[in-house]
């Protein structure tokens, strides 16, 4: 389908050069990505290191639920925090303080000497998860042109999946007596790579236009998109859109009353309500419980974590799936293919738990499993951190797309929290079955309510979104 693109498009550099885009523009995106990377670590990691250290600091099972669960109420606070200081002091200083937040965080939880120790640093590790979850995508989608913003976007959620793979298999090598100390503390290399990767890039131009520096932003924006790519055109329709919202908010009160207007509310919708199924669908249920639910099924420890290791395969291979779909297929007819066979796929593994005990009903359950995580993470894991971005206008974007990371942690926590005692009072199956149906739930709203966005410039999709709202 083609899609057509607003009047002089062109001269804002839509147009993809035959030279192709400078290599700043990918640094940009691979560097700010690994904050992705060490979100993806930070929370994976916990799984593996939770069946050593639960033994050496003598934690009991509400024990071991707090330190699990601190990390999401931190980044629950983490990213609207970021929103305000991202929306004040420019996209690139946040991300840099993020980097040196994970830091710390990594250093606390493993040099932890006690359960309230460890939890208050999995809290300041997820001070920085969300904030960089929050901030990341943002900078990203500002700076990346329309023709590959999905790719490279996506090159976040990728970054988390690999995250994910590499804390399963570090948790796989150093499992044993003091191994969980090095499998958080070897977070601090990648944390400090993303703080000395992010101080030679520029800020981001749509900042710095909504701040009233376009001669910045001009010199920004041809570093980025290269000599003779229509970057004046490019900065005036970004200065049209902020002239046109002078009334942008200031404060807390004012930025609130802005998340209250009419007209936002249809892109609000779209952000929220896709924050909230890329939870509901249950995919981090699966990612923190797998081996746990695999083993009290009857799988053999060894087995149990083999299959984690498979599952951060599946992950990775959904996030190049989805980085080389995004913006060849779009991202609301990705969603309409996919979620409907991860929905299916969940059933069958639901299903598959009623079987009499058998190599073929493990199997089932296995390839299930993998199918289902494939699947949710080539279409919603994917779109999840790019959708928000993109939909949100740009004076409210910073704490907007705060309160859309805000609320995906907010509803995973929840599954956190609620998963295993569901599995207890209702079975496995009827928990399972449970997900299914909210993967189906998810494909109607995306059919009735998410527009395409591939292809087309922030500022446009602004301006339709809003209108919707008026």
């Amino acid at each position: 389908m083609t899609v057509l693109e607003p009047a002089g498009s062109a001269a804002t550099g839509d147009t993809p050069r035959r030279s192709g885009p400078p290599a700043l523009l990918y640094a940009v995106a691979a560097i700010s990505a690994l904050g992705g990377l060490l979100f993806g670590y930070d929370t994976g990691i916990i799984s593996s290191a939770l069946l050593d250290l639960g033994r050496d600091l003598h934690l009991s099972t509400g024990h071991r639920e707090v330190v699990v669960s601190a990390i999401l109420v931190g980044a629950m606070v983490g990213a609207p925090v970021s929103g305000v200081l991202s929306a004040r002091r420019g996209r690139r200083p946040v991300i840099i303080a993020v980097a040196a937040v994970f830091a710390l965080g990594a250093l606390a939880s493993a040099l932890a000497p006690s359960a309230a120790a460890l939890t208050v640093a999995r809290l300041v590790l997820g001070l920085a998860v969300g904030a960089a979850a929050n901030t990341v995508p943002v900078y990203i989608a500002e700076t990346a042109p329309p023709a590959i913003r999905g790719r490279l976007m996506v090159l976040f959620q990728l970054m988390v999946a690999i995250g994910q793979l590499i804390s399963y298999l570090v948790g796989y090598a150093l499992a044993g007596p003091g191994g969980w100390r090095w499998m958080f503390g070897l977070a601090v290399i990648p944390a400090v790579v993303l703080a000395a990767g992010m101080l030679p890039l520029p800020e981001s131009p749509r900042w710095l236009v909504g701040r009233g520096e376009q001669e910045r932003a001009h010199a920004v924006l041809t570093r980025l998109r290269g000599p003779d790519a229509g970057i004046a055109a490019e900065v005036e329709d970004i200065a049209a859109l902020c002239r046109a919202e002078s009334d942008a908010p200031r404060g807390l009160r004012a930025t609130a009353r802005a998340l209250g207007a009419r007209r936002l509310r249809p892109a609000l919708l779209i952000a929220l309500g896709i924050a909230a199924f890329s939870q509901l669908t249950g995919i981090n249920a699966m990612v923190y419980y797998a081996p746990t639910l695999l083993t009290d099924a009857g799988f053999g420890g060894s087995v149990a974590l083999l299959t984690g290791i498979g599952i951060g395969v599946m992950l990775v291979l959904a996030g190049i799936t989805g980085a080389l779909s995004v913006d060849r297929v779009g991202r609301r007819r990705l969603l309409l293919w996919l979620m409907p066979a991860s929905g299916a796929a969940m059933a069958v593994l639901a299903l598959a738990f009623l079987l009499p005990a058998s190599g073929v009903q493990r199997w089932t359950v296995v390839l299930a499993l993998f199918a289902y995580i494939f699947l949710n993470g080539a279409g919603m894991q994917t779109v999840v951190w790019l959708l928000a971005p993109e939909v949100l206008p740009l004076s409210v974007r910073g704490p907007a797309t705060s309160l859309a990371t805000t609320t995906v942690w907010g509803f995973d926590l929840l599954i956190a929290v609620t998963a295993l005692t569901a599995v207890q009072v209702f079975g496995l199956t009827a928990t399972m079955l449970t997900y299914a149906v909210m993967n189906g739930l998810c494909w109607l709203f995306v059919l009735r309510r998410v527009p395409e966005t591939r292809g087309r410039t922030l500022e446009d999709i602004e301006r339709t979104l809003c209108r919707t709202g008026d």
